[in-house]
């Protein structure tokens, strides 16, 4: 039966009641814009869709959406969103949260969702800080950045590469763009929903409160990355890049990781393996 023009939902039929705490400016809103664009241009139903985060300013954006949602704890959304995409492969499930949550106390789950291949995108707002306690330096944070008072010389450790990360560990999907470019992120968000496997995709989310020199992200941004299903000329491409190159930059073809199909044992013969046989005197 044919879809009646009507029928079709909207950016904003995507979107909750519930109104954004983040500060006026935040590049998170370009990010909620992009990935409700991206579920309208893919006419999912909102039944069909799911949004798990964990702890910080981004991962409160599945209250701001009217798709299920699961605010989880920090740094645990890859294994929640992992853990459902396997159950339920009829639903679309994305993942997202901050530097912070992604790749410091999440940075473990983030290697093994990546090597994993579990149907998912994965959507990582990057900052280089955590906003939401205060301004602290984050894993992206550079070297030499001198905003926070608890590293007010410097982080002296080299800022995180999370596209590097994420080719060293396996994800099928790779890409970075920018929240300012809300059309363009929904296209690369719309292509990460559609990608078979785990798809990863890092956005340039300014913080107007403790990062306000990233507000001239638009004056160094540049489309760059020449899609690539080849590993190696993916990491040539990431030793020249300064972190501010967008597009995709790879796309693997390995077929996405399925939870097993065999049939479920019966619980009684599982547990007869386990029954301790008394022994004779």
């Amino acid at each position: 039966m044919a879809v009646r023009i009507e029928d079709i939902l909207k950016p904003k039929d995507y979107k909750s009641g519930i109104k954004p705490v983040w500060c006026p400016g935040c590049g998170d809103f370009g990010v909620l814009n992009a990935m409700t664009k991206a579920l309208s241009g893919l006419e999912l139903p909102r039944e069909q869709v799911a949004f798990i985060s964990g702890i910080g300013c981004s991962s409160r954006l599945p209250a701001y959406a009217s798709v299920y949602g699961f605010h989880g704890v920090h740094g645990r959304a890859l294994p929640l969103a992992t853990g459902l995409a396997l159950a339920r492969p009829d639903l679309t499930v994305l993942a997202m949260g901050g530097d912070g949550d992604g790749f410091s106390i999440g940075g473990n789950h983030f290697l093994h969702a990546c090597r994993r291949n579990a149907n998912l995108t994965y959507v990582v707002m990057d900052n280089e800080v955590y906003g939401m306690t205060k301004g602290q330096a984050s894993p992206t944070t550079q070297d030499d950045w001198l905003g926070s008072k608890l590293t007010p010389a410097g982080t002296h450790m080299p800022a995180l590469r999370p596209l590097e990360l994420a080719l060293s560990a396996g994800a099928g999907f790779i890409a970075r763009s920018f929240s300012g470019h809300p059309n363009e992120l929904a296209r690369i968000i719309a292509e990460g929903i559609e990608h078979p496997g785990f798809s990863f995709i890092q956005v340039l989310s300014p913080c107007i409160t403790y990062r306000p020199e990233q507000m001239d992200y638009k004056k160094q941004i540049r489309d760059g990355f020449e899609e690539t299903s080849n590993r190696a000329a993916a990491f040539t491409q990431l030793m020249d890049d300064d972190d501010f190159t967008l597009g995709v930059l790879y796309r693997s073809h390995a077929p996405a990781y399925a939870a097993s199909t065999a049939e479920t044992a019966d619980l009684a013969a599982i547990e007869s393996q386990f029954v301790v046989q008394p022994q004779e005197a």
